[in-house]
């Protein structure tokens, strides 16, 4: 059983970082406070006993000197924050447990127990609260009632100084993580532009040395592969091209040739041969992606022109669905990407309808549908490559020369669209080509 994608925690680098670091300084900013706090609560009951052993000694020794009647009126004025005297016997209780009840009884003790004899108990209450039992010289009963105090009152601008100690830490771990995965991101969205056309923008190769080296060797790469790919492709492009030649001269000697059956048959095999060297020039210049710029056209008159271009030659080819409005990208490719899909669709099942789908989120969609045999699922992506044909009798009548669809997809990568095929319910194949927002204007 899967764990729910919360469990996993963030999902991206620059959030996992701010979350340990943020996380980590503020347990450490609350372990710091704590040990603060707890060291000045000791401090401050270490002086509040020392105090409270002094003044009470004091105000009993007072007291005790004054003469009776004029004992009541000094209570209000010996009083202290944590504890105050009564004349009486007070409230009995049970014995002190609480730690702190303890230690201030003991200090009072060692304060007046040697020379007034007394006795502690605690109070029943809510609060820590315990009263001192002794008897002046004269045997007037004297209650001393405490609320021992574990250190002194919070001030009220502290929260604020936290608050604003904790949103520093943030904005801190923020700023820390930013620098620290900026070039990563920038790694990302550079990989990620590296088109066909192997012109993806450069690096800057500066910043710490570690991003500095990464961004060298990243642009390294880039012009490795450009330089392969080049060489591939003109390697291609001369092979193909410098067969035109010899097929040129094939094509003379058969027309003198007396067995017309024989030169049929080498004049078909000259058109696949010729058919081929043509396609492979085209792969090789849309693997650089295209030359054509861009502009600002009426795709629907496009779509509108091709479907007649079809219908005119005798083809079984429909157009359903409209943009309705105009839109930049190339197209002369766009016009090759669906002409390479509907001569697939007519190949396999003699006819083809072009479905254009509404404009959502910002994409709008070009299907070729067909009712042919389809493609097996797991052969859906592998058709893309050059040279693949499903066909195992290699059959150029049927199977092609296998370079369509791989420049079609060259061409749909080129002007930043999205070209895949699917299988439909009840048989037939639809290719489907996504063209993003950014062709939209």
């Amino acid at each position: 059983m899967s764990r729910p994608a919360w469990l996993h925690g963030p999902r991206t680098l620059f959030a996992r970082l701010a979350l340990i670091l943020f996380v980590g300084l503020a347990l450490a900013q609350t372990m710091s406070f704590w040990l603060t706090m707890t060291e000045r609560d000791q401090t401050m009951t270490n002086v509040m006993m020392g105090y409270i052993e002094r003044e009470v000694a004091s105000s009993v020794a007072l007291l005790d000197h004054l003469p009776p009647d004029e004992r009541a009126q000094w209570l209000p004025r010996l009083a202290r924050r944590s504890y105050e005297f009564m004349l009486g016997p007070g409230v009995p209780g049970t014995p002190v447990d609480a730690s702190l009840s303890a230690r201030v009884a003991q200090s009072i003790g060692d304060g007046i127990g040697t020379r007034y004899p007394l006795s502690v108990n605690a109070v029943p209450g809510d609060r820590e609260r315990l009263q001192v039992h002794l008897r002046l010289s004269d045997g007037t009963p004297l209650t001393i009632d405490l609320r021992p105090m574990s250190g002194a009152p919070l001030s009220r601008w502290l929260p604020l100084v936290l608050t604003l100690q904790l949103i520093v830490l943030a904005a801190c771990c923020w700023l820390a993580v930013r620098l620290a995965t900026r070039p990563l991101h920038q790694l990302a969205v550079a990989a990620d532009t590296l088109g066909p056309d192997l012109k993806a923008e450069r690096l800057p190769e500066k910043g710490p040395s570690e991003v500095a080296r990464a961004a060298r060797a990243f642009n390294a790469m880039q012009d490795r592969i450009a330089t392969y790919m080049t060489e591939r492709m003109q390697i291609l492009a001369a092979i193909s091209h410098d067969l035109q030649t010899p097929i040129t001269r094939m094509r003379l000697r058969l027309d003198v040739m007396e067995n017309e059956a024989e030169a049929g048959k080498l004049r078909q095999d000259l058109q696949e041969m010729e058919a081929l060297v043509k396609e492979g020039v085209t792969y090789a210049r849309t693997m650089h992606g295209t030359s054509e710029v861009p502009r600002r056209i009426d795709p629907d008159a496009l779509f509108d022109s091709l479907v007649c271009d079809y219908v005119d030659a005798g083809q079984d080819v429909s157009l359903q669905g409209r943009f309705g409005q105009s839109l930049t990208l190339r197209p002369q490719a766009l016009r090759r990407i669906v002409g390479n899909l509907v001569d697939n669709a007519l190949k396999f099942s003699g006819a083809a309808q072009i479905d254009i789908g509404a404009l959502h989120d910002g994409e709008a969609t070009v299907s070729v549908l067909d009712r042919g045999p389809g493609i097996p699922a797991e052969s859906l992506e592998t058709v893309f490559e050059p040279f693949y044909r499903l066909e195992g009798s290699r059959n150029r009548q049927t199977g092609g020369t296998g370079l369509g669809l791989a420049i079609a997809r060259q061409l749909a990568l080129a002007m930043d669209a999205t070209l895949t095929l699917h299988n439909r319910v009840g048989g037939g194949l639809e290719a489907r080509l996504t063209l993003r927002k950014l062709s939209w204007t």
